[in-house]
């Protein structure tokens, strides 16, 4: 019997006063998500392989590779991020985004699972990250 490795999940909630249709074209339009995120050659196809693209930085070459593992418009958006190779501690981890409709407008939420004990300093990068990233995607959703 072996023991499971312990992992950490990071959760970032944020309502955004718009359409979930709007919400929905911002986090699945490959020319919007660059604006809000990355560039990139997403599309919300299960099964599709994609990359993130920026300029590298110490300890990632700059491109993440990623898997569209579920696409159910316009409430569920799961892929996976990173394939262990772009960074030298091999990263693999699962974003999650939910969309519900709220009274005044969407509440999205964004959950990025999977870090492992030797995936601390990406985890600490990736927590101080997406709040910043939301805001983003909640002012490109106003404006697309």
């Amino acid at each position: 019997m072996s023991e499971q490795a312990v992992t950490k999940s990071i959760v970032v909630e944020r309502e955004m006063p718009h359409a979930i249709e709007k919400v929905w074209r911002a986090l699945t339009s490959s020319a919007l998500i660059a604006d809000w995120l990355m560039a990139n050659d997403f599309e919300p196809e299960v099964g599709r392989k994609f990359q993130f693209r920026a300029k590298p930085m110490p300890g990632w070459k700059g491109i993440t590779n990623c898997e569209v593992l579920e696409a159910d418009a316009p409430r569920r958006l799961v892929y996976s991020w990173g394939d262990g190779s772009e960074s030298e501690s091999g990263l693999r981890t699962i974003v999650t985004w939910t969309l519900t409709p709220t009274a005044g407008g969407t509440l999205v939420r964004m959950e990025q699972s999977g870090f492992r004990p030797e995936d601390e300093m990406g985890y600490q990068a990736m927590s101080g990250g997406w709040p910043r990233i939301l805001a983003g995607l909640e002012r490109v959703a106003e404006n697309g």
